[in-house]
């Protein structure tokens, strides 16, 4: 079959603490066709991840959802991009994300391979399924408000869901669009046009920005976003891409966002599913502190049942001139956006000028220093004052949010 190159020894803290990143050379010859690298280690308090790097540089990442990945001509493992299989040198590249004092012993493999049809074959995408009836809501003449989510996976990193699956499920939450933002890579955005023109939601090109001292979104089509550099070289990429940067779930144990940086990302996920109950106001006040100009958004971050909430939960609103990915940025990007803690749940809306609120009879509209008048209709309209406000349960709730 061809070469095979094997890599093994133990890594140690002291190389986690040389580089969370390490990089195990493959020669590969002219003509291989594929190339499947095999991945082994002692799991015992170790979090180990697995990607790799061509002669032309990125060409996938899996993180620690994978052990194992196949890349040839026309097709990869999710997670990996398929292509020419470049002769020279590769490099399998490992993430020492948790190891454990003694050390952890591991084992990789590499070796050119054929591949006979799709080695991770999938079930046939899902029919098309209804979306529940769109709100009807007022929006500036020329745009209306779409309702969405933009923080989503699928197997392309850790969830458990396809493409397609994904596009189909959030049609039947009544979204309109959603965000793919797989963990440090791109090869799920070869997918999105096709899912958007087959179930009739727009799916925005994603990444997630994975490290261990915080995760961010990138929005967009900005090509791979590469994790190793600094957050601010990660900002300056998505802006050359014409994308929007966000730090995501700031606040939520382990993965809290611990980076310093230069200037800040216009977007940051002040909404979260983490935000487990929404009488504290933790998440705002980090806002606030970290910098209250930037906007908010929210994101379900939806992997599989029963672990994260499902999409759009809660609800990114963005009052937009169409419902193309571009067109939904700039919504963002111009701070066009309220946040909803479910899509038909109570609703905070700017619109020329005015705050209108949906669903709120009975609730509480607090603006910037605090509670300052009970709503009394179920949808009501009231002067637009600057800075954010949000619909209150008479319990102090959050149920609504709007910059």
């Amino acid at each position: 079959m061809g070469q095979l190159t094997v890599h093994a020894g133990v890594w140690t803290l002291e190389d986690r603490f040389a580089s969370p990143w390490h990089y195990l050379p493959v020669e590969v010859a002219p003509g291989t066709a594929a190339l499947r690298v095999e991945f082994e280690y002692e799991r015992a308090g170790a979090i180990l991840d697995l990607g790799c790097l061509g002669p032309s540089g990125f060409r996938g990442w899996s993180g620690g959802a994978r052990q194992s990945f196949v890349i040839a001509g026309d097709y990869a493992t999710p997670g990996y991009l398929p292509g020419e299989v470049e002769p020279g040198l590769w490099q399998v590249v490992i993430g020492l994300h948790l190891v454990p004092p003694h050390g952890v012993r591991y084992r990789v493999t590499a070796e050119p391979c054929s591949v006979n049809g799709d080695p991770e074959a999938v079930s046939a995408p899902p029919a098309p399924t209804s979306r529940p009836a769109r709100r009807d809501l007022p929006a500036t003449q020329g745009r209306r408000w779409l309702a969405g989510d933009l923080h989503a996976h699928t197997v392309h990193s850790d969830g458990v869901l396809t493409v397609p699956e994904l596009a189909c499920f959030a049609v039947g939450r009544g979204l309109d669009f959603i965000a793919v933002t797989d963990h440090n890579t791109v090869s799920h955005h070869a997918e999105l046009p096709a899912a958007t023109v087959g179930y009739a939601i727009t799916l925005i090109p994603g990444q997630e920005v994975t490290t261990a001292h915080g995760h961010a979104g990138v929005l967009g089509d900005t090509g791979w976003i590469d994790f190793r550099g600094s957050p601010d070289d990660w900002l300056d990429a998505a802006e050359r891409g014409g994308g929007l940067m966000s730090v995501n779930h700031p606040i939520a144990g382990p993965v809290s966002w611990l980076h310093q940086m230069r200037r800040h990302p216009p977007l940051v996920e002040v909404w979260h599913w983490s935000w487990l109950d929404l009488a504290w106001t933790t998440p705002l006040a980090w806002w606030q502190a970290w910098d209250p100009a930037t906007i908010p958004v929210g994101g379900s971050d939806w992997h599989r049942p029963g672990s994260d909430a499902p999409p759009g939960t809660p609800t990114t609103w963005v009052e937009c001139a169409d419902a193309d990915p571009v067109a939904i940025l700039d919504g963002m990007r111009a701070g066009r956006v309220a946040i909803s803690a479910e899509r038909d749940g109570p609703l905070l809306l700017r619109t020329d000028g005015e705050l209108l609120a949906f669903g709120a009879d009975g609730l509480v509209l607090a603006g910037p220093d605090g509670a300052y008048r009970r709503v009394r209709a179920d949808i009501a309209r009231m002067p637009g004052v600057p800075g954010y406000h949000r619909l209150l349960s008479p319990s102090g709730a959050t149920l609504a949010l709007t910059p």
